[in-house]
């Protein structure tokens, strides 16, 4: 495929990425930065120097293979110039014979596959999704004998709780959570002497940390330069002219994911009242007629005895109208045995009816899996659904946060109301319970999601 126009990167932070001398150069922030593009490009300037490799690394082979992820975007780029794919290993090779590998860290234990190795550039896509371990062994990996100076490209998104959070501090505004501009691209040097870093504006000044040399006397620790480069989804041109709508969907997120993923915010965690707070919803008298109705359902099966503080079971009853309107039409909840658990959950099915559809979390394991295929049988003849439970409880909460947020949920008056609202207020907890949460998260999340066959023993009725 010949090549009708030059290959360059985006005028501005993506420009100023690929043009870093750094050692090691992190380019961060929005989602939609164009920061994918900016690692693929990297290794192009290099693939005529014979001898020259690199190697992409995510933290498993799916997301390497996600559709708009790192193969799936390579493919778009590198033919255009020569690259021929060989897709069952995840490598792509050039006419000069230089290789550019994609590959996984799925386990700490991983980086001892490349014991030996010496990779002169290696990118790291979503520097956050791994370990510090995992970077600092495989730093000692990035070596070269081609000619090309070894170091490091990485992307990432806002992490607060990462090791990356730690170790760009010095570009982050630390109480905003926002990256300095005037600091966005300066160079820094570090010695790391054990698990300290020592940091300096200069690599001399960092020459009085010494090691023993060959000879044994003391020399200096080569030091390491870094940058950060912060970058925002209005620095994508291109993707702002191709998908204007992205931005809108960005805006769409929970206000935790909102200001990550759209703001950039290195400090933010999540936090009760940052996920729901009543004023987002409002209280009606009744719900339209019409409406897909789901109850979904969080188990426990623990009765209370005056000394203990278990989990309740909870199950909250929502509905949809076409217009994309959610309606909380009820919440039900009680501390039971496991066989209360089952009569509460078969009598609410029978006041709800056979139309409206049951769906039950399916925990991980063997246990699970037969639970769910109990009660199922013994909800024969109402719309019984199930799935395997995924993700953390933030990440499940998350969509029906940014739609009561959107003003898009109402409730439907009841007793249940206040303890409901102020469970979700409360959510996520630092400690006590989230059971009401999970419950609303499966119902939303089962509603708001195209019909799917069931999971086990199909549908009764």
């Amino acid at each position: 495929m010949a090549v009708t126009e030059p290959i360059r990167p985006q005028a501005g932070p993506q420009e100023q990425f690929l043009a870093s001398s750094a050692d090691i150069a992190i380019y961060g922030g929005s989602a939609g930065g164009g920061k994918t593009w900016a690692l693929l490009l990297e290794p192009l300037r290099h693939i005529q120097a014979e001898g020259f490799g690199a190697v992409f690394f995510r933290r498993n082979t799916t997301q390497i293979r996600n559709e708009g992820g790192l193969w799936d975007e390579s493919e778009k780029l590198y033919p255009v110039i020569g690259g021929s794919p060989k897709t069952h290993n995840l490598q792509w090779t050039f006419p000069s014979g230089v290789s550019v590998t994609m590959a996984h860290l799925e386990y700490d234990k991983t980086v001892q596959n490349y014991q030996g190795s010496q990779i002169p550039l290696m990118c790291f896509d979503e520097l956050t999704h791994f370990s510090a371990k995992q970077f600092w062994y495989m730093l000692s990996r990035n070596r070269s004998m081609c000619g090309v100076k070894p170091y490091i490209r990485a992307t990432c998104n806002p992490d607060a709780d990462s090791w990356v959070a730690q170790f760009i501090a010095w570009w982050i505004d630390q109480k905003t959570g926002i990256a300095i501009p005037e600091r966005s691209g300066v160079i820094r040097w570090f010695v790391k002497i054990g698990d300290t870093i020592r940091w300096a504006d200069t690599k001399q000044e960092l020459e009085e940390f010494t090691m023993t040399g060959e000879d044994g006397t003391q020399v200096p620790i080569p030091a390491k330069s870094v940058t950060f480069i912060a970058a925002k989804l209005t620095d994508n041109k291109a993707l702002m002219a191709a998908d204007p709508g992205y931005m809108a969907n960005l805006m769409a997120l929970s206000r935790v994911d909102r200001e990550r993923l759209l703001g950039g915010n290195w400090k933010i965690r999540p936090s009760a009242g940052m996920y729901f707070k009543r004023e987002w919803v409002e209280v009606i008298e009744a719900a339209p007629a019409g409406l897909r109705i789901v109850r979904g359902w969080d188990l426990a099966a623990t009765p209370e005895t005056g000394e203990n503080d278990p989990d309740w079971t909870t199950g909250t009853k929502m509905g949809v109208d076409a217009g994309g309107t959610y309606y909380v039409l009820d919440h039900a909840y009680d501390r039971l045995s496991p066989s209360g658990v089952e009569r509460l959950i078969k009598n609410t099915a029978t006041q709800d009816g056979p139309s409206v559809q049951i769906d039950l979390p399916q925990d991980p394991g063997q246990a699970g899996k037969s639970q769910v295929m109990s009660m199922t049988k013994m909800l024969a003849g109402f719309n019984v659904r199930s799935g395997p439970v995924t993700g953390d409880k933030v990440t499940r909460f998350s969509p029906f946060s940014a739609q009561a947020e959107a003003g898009n949920v109402k409730v439907v008056r009841g007793a249940w109301n206040d303890r409901w609202l102020t469970e979700l207020e409360n959510f996520p907890p630092e400690s006590g319970h989230d059971d009401d949460a999970d419950s609303t998260a499966q119902a939303f999340n089962a509603i708001a999601k195209p019909l799917q066959p069931t999971a086990i023993f199909g549908t009764y009725g």
